[in-house]
Order: structure tokens, then sequence, then C-alpha cells
């Protein structure tokens, strides 16, 4: 589980939610990264943590101390749970339009590996998927990249980027729309 006190580059000028909402997605960027490269999809559940608490008291034995601390200091503060029977049996956007949060999930995160190559390159893919595939994987400028989009029910988005080229936490560029399809197809999970 992700821990209260991971750094994250997020600017505290950020609206409290925002900045919850970046805390939470860097979080589980770094449990990710953790776990290495060459990942599946990881899908997760943001809760209010003084909410879950509320609900559970039992809960505050199981998560860290900081963790708690942190929901009794900052309102905003979200509990990252994955969601273990996550699977991608081919296309992502197939995968998310399967999901749907109750309304006790106040957001959800995604953390994808994605092979991105620059646009000179991206003229000579081709067009049958097995052949795209190969031509990604054996590109000499491709680069590979850990996406983490977080999106809040009530609006606010945030997205952290790592190159596999530049693997280090201080290196993670992140910004609320760095992922304009993620974010979008994240917010169609939590639509009623």
């Amino acid at each position: 589980m992700p821990r209260a006190d991971d750094t994250t580059p997020a600017s505290p000028g950020l609206p409290a939610p925002q900045r919850a909402l970046a805390l939470a997605v860097h979080e589980v960027e770094t449990h990710a990264a953790d776990a290495g490269w060459d990942a599946p999809p990881r899908l997760f559940a943001l809760v209010s943590t003084a909410r879950a608490l509320a609900d559970d008291p039992s809960l505050a034995q199981r998560l860290p101390a900081d963790v708690v601390a942190a929901a009794t200091t900052d309102p905003h503060h979200l509990l990252s749970v994955e969601q273990e029977g996550f699977a991608v049996d081919g296309d992502l956007d197939e995968a998310l339009a399967r999901v749907a949060w109750p309304s006790s999930v106040d957001g959800t995160a995604l953390v994808v590996e994605r092979v991105v190559l620059p646009p000179s390159a991206e003229e000579g893919v081709p067009q049958d998927p097995d052949a795209a595939l190969d031509y990604l994987a054996n590109h000499p400028d491709r680069q590979d990249v850990r996406l983490a989009v977080g999106v809040l029910r009530d609006g606010p988005a945030w997205c952290a980027v790592r190159s596999r080229a530049h693997d280090a936490a201080a290196d993670v560029a992140s910004g609320p729309d760095l992922v304009p399809g993620l974010v979008t197809a994240l917010y169609a999970t939590l639509e009623d």
C-alpha cells in the first residue's frame, strides 16, 4: 500500500482536493515503480481516508500510522485501494468501459505502461496490429513510459509520467492534463 509520506512535486498552490489527488497519483506511481517495469495495468479506487476511517474505525489498525495521521490533518486525503481483479485482455479502453464505481468511491487511478515514438516515426507504423506491435517494440527511437492518471468524481484530474530512460522519482513529470485520453476514460468509469 502506498504511504502518506511519499514525496510529490505537487504544488502547494493547488486547490486542496487536487493536491490530495496529485499526492495519491504519485503514491500509486511510486508503488508501481517499486514493482519494476513490464507490468500489467493497475487500477485503484480512491476513497476519502477520513470517511473510510469513520465508516470502519478498525481500519486505523490495518493502515500505516502515517496514513491515519495524514487523514486527521487533511480532510481531503485519499486512500488508494488496488483492484486485484482488474485485467486487460487486449484493449485498455474496452477494459475500462466495463468498470463502474459505486458512489462510495470518490475517484479512480490507473497505472499503465506505454511505448511512445517521436512524431516522425509514427508515420511508419503499419496498419496490421501485430506488425504495429513489432514495429513499436523494435524502433530505435521508442521510449517506454509509465503513466499514472487519477480523477475525482467532482472534477479534478492529475497525471504523472515516468520514462524508463530517466527512471527516478525526481524525473517524474506531472500535471492535470498530460494524458487527456486516459483522463476522459477514467471519468467515464465514475459516471452514474
